[in-house]
């Protein structure tokens, strides 16, 4: 039986799998049972715990002509992983770059992300991205922000 992938291994095979959108591969690097938060995400949304969940966060169940957005085209660069002292913990700091096809439009999303990695397979992360960039990116800041609005509006009523 080959030795399980080390946290670095699985982190670059994610952000590559990301960037090239090898989505089975990359949910493939993901334990049964997980825990994945976005803190930085605007919306706040919960963490993802299922394989399942994952999937959707990905847009893997969405229904045919659900729209998506502008196609990326992007690579990770500006990598550094940074081993800390529990051997399942990684900090790794990153960008992806690339172009909106749609418009040739340049973008950057810096992002940092802790990976607990165990057997070979995330069990924990946290991710930390530009989440209004990304949002740019595709096309849907405008929709973003009004589920911001009307996310804190909603929060204010409370």
């Amino acid at each position: 039986m080959p030795e399980p992938l080390t946290p670095r291994e699985v982190f670059l095979k994610l952000v590559h799998g990301v960037c090239e959108e090898r989505w089975e591969e990359v949910i493939d690097l993901y334990a049964e049972r997980l825990h994945v938060e976005h803190p930085f995400h605007p919306l706040a949304p919960p963490p993802l715990r299922s394989l399942d969940e994952l999937r959707a966060h990905f847009g893997l169940t969405a229904p045919p002509g659900t729209p998506t957005g502008h196609t990326l085209r992007r690579r990770p660069t500006g990598i550094a992983v940074h081993e800390t002292a529990d051997p399942e913990v990684i900090v790794a700091e990153f960008r992806y770059e690339g172009i909106v096809v749609e418009t040739g439009e340049p973008f950057t999303i810096p992002a940092v992300f802790v990976l607990r990695v165990r057997d070979g397979k995330i069990i924990e992360s946290r991710d930390y991205l530009d989440h209004l960039r990304s949002a740019q990116a595709r096309g849907r800041l405008g929709e973003v922000l009004g589920a911001v609005r009307r996310h804190y509006a909603l929060a204010d009523e409370n």
